[in-house]
């Protein structure tokens, strides 16, 4: 690590960073923290990869999207509604208390009340306990994704997460951006345990020494994550040798990463679509086809992954990326300026409207450059655009209240297949299920609704998939949304940094098994 003390160096030292480091012992910079502790809370990229470090999900993904065994060692299918996992045994949470079936079952129930869980686990009808590591998930009718739920299901101390605290306050709650138990306290099984965390500052975890999993090659000792929001400061700070390892490094830092000695560029393809919603329930113009249809028409999406993603993206014209079952071959970005004018004098607005926009500044690539590249392109059709950026800590919270006109919101299938974008983004937002949870579009469409509800029962893949890809036309013929691009993925490391393994197009590492050299 180099020893120069530039502003970057004295901003880490400042905030507590140890500037000489074991080999084992590593400093991550991202582009923004969780917002809590709690696995529950918050459905994002952040809160998984917390999740991957504290606690242990049942079954996990692999780099190839296969299943891996984890706090389940084997499952099989009993019948059309049951699956049974069989759970390891002799495995410990942080505070002592001995994993059990009791706690995949607290899990799971605690996870159908949370509202932004609740839409993934509403096809599971109940998990029962068979014996002490024995559980069954039985699901409402035939259900194809049994198993890409269960990668969510990361079971917690239920013994720890029980009771009251001293205000009385019940432990297990879950409270959206409310400072619960469960988001500033701890007790998972995962391979590390929390030391310290200041929002917005650093986090500091430490090796679990009586983690269960003895063959995971990972040897770090303590980590410490900082965010950083700026994408230049951040790759800064990994070619000073201030930190060692970084995500994202935006499209317009490869090159600095690349020809830099001692460090190295690691990029994936990614699946996250990046989009605008445009909100029907405050905005009355959107509730006009025509309207929606010319704001798609306006954005040149290949324009932004040239000029802003300099490549390092994928132009969208549906939900669905290659590759996922339900992906439409046939449909198209559309940029055509003279088909948006022609549109929105069609609907009487030839003279334009005025628009609230809110876009996160640190939580996708390139996020607001992209918003203001959009404003710009609107601009060309006489939409006057009021952008306002922010963090994504203030961002969550604004877009859960749906805060604005137009909304920026990128999205990773959390099954890893095309039905759960809608789910949470396009289908009638519900709360009792959780349909539609981060629809801020206010779109609905019963016909849309019954055809992702039917494909979630259709256990036929030829079937299944034509009727996803009937959704993803019906999507693009009303203009829901505005597609973008699928955002790929890019990490920033130090040579002696074995990152290479342990990253996934899910976007959260597997920081558990990640290897330093000396």
């Amino acid at each position: 690590m180099k020893k120069g003390f530039n502003k970057i160096t004295a901003a880490l030292f400042a905030a507590g960073f140890a500037l000489n480091v074991q080999a084992a012992d590593i400093t991550i910079a991202y582009d923004a923290d969780p917002v809590s502790m709690d696995p529950h809370e918050q459905l994002s990229g952040a809160t998984l990869e917390m999740s991957h470090l504290l606690f242990d999900p049942l079954v996990r993904w692999t780099k190839d999207f296969d299943f891996e065994a984890r706090l389940a060692e084997k499952w099989e299918r009993i019948d059309d509604t049951r699956v049974r996992f069989h759970l390891r045994p002799g495995v410990k949470f942080h505070s002592g208390n001995e994993f059990t079936a009791d706690d995949v079952v607290w899990t799971v129930n605690r996870l159908k009340g949370s509202a932004d869980f609740k839409a993934i686990f509403e096809p599971i009808a109940d998990v029962v306990k068979v014996d002490e590591h024995t559980i069954e998930i039985v699901t409402k009718g035939p259900y194809p994704l049994v198993l890409n739920t269960v990668t969510y299901i990361f079971p917690m101390d239920s013994k720890f997460y029980s009771g009251t605290t001293e205000d009385g306050k019940d432990k297990a709650e879950v409270v959206k951006h409310g400072g619960s138990f469960a988001s500033t306290h701890t007790s998972g099984t995962g391979p590390f345990k929390l030391v310290f965390r200041q929002q917005g500052v650093k986090v500091e975890y430490q090796r679990n020494p009586d983690y269960w999993d003895s063959s995971s090659p990972g040897n770090v000792d303590k980590m410490t994550l900082v965010p950083i929001k700026e994408d230049a400061t951040r790759v800064a700070a990994l070619l000073a040798g201030d930190v060692d390892f970084i995500k994202p490094v935006s499209p317009n830092d490869h090159d600095r990463v690349k020809s830099a000695d001692g460090v190295k560029l690691v990029t994936l393809p990614g699946t996250r679509i990046i989009t605008f919603q445009m909100n029907q329930d405050s905005f009355e113009p959107f509730r006009d086809v025509r309207v929606r249809q010319a704001i798609n028409y306006a954005i040149n999406q290949d324009g932004i992954v040239q000029r802003i993603m300099r490549g390092f993206a994928t132009t969208a014209g549906q939900q669905a990326p290659a590759g996922y079952l339900g992906h439409n071959p046939d449909l198209k970005p559309r940029f055509d300026l003279d088909k948006a004018k022609a549109l929105m004098a069609e609907a009487g607005y030839q003279d334009g409207f005025k628009v609230s926009m809110i876009a996160p500044n640190n939580r996708y690539v390139n996020d607001f450059r992209i918003a203001e590249a959009v404003k710009a392109m609107l601009a060309r059709i006489n939409v006057d655009v009021d952008l306002k950026t922010m963090p994504v800590a203030q961002y969550w919270p604004e877009f859960d209240k749906c805060a604005a006109d137009m909304l920026m919101i990128g999205w990773h299938s959390d099954t890893e297949d095309t039905a759960n974008f809608s789910e949470f983004l396009t289908m009638t937002r519900n709360s009792e299920t959780g349909r539609g949870q981060y629809n801020c579009g206010h779109y609905a469409n019963p016909e849309l609704d019954s055809l992702i509800e039917a494909a979630n029962l259709e256990t036929d893949t030829t079937k299944r998939e034509a009727m996803l890809q009937q959704a993803e036309k019906m999507l693009h013929d009303d203009a829901a949304f505005v597609p973008l691009h699928w955002q790929n993925l890019a990490w920033g490391a130090r040579d002696n940094v074995q990152a290479e393994p342990i990253v996934n197009a899910m976007d959260f590492p597997y920081l558990g098994d990640l290897v330093v050299k000396e």
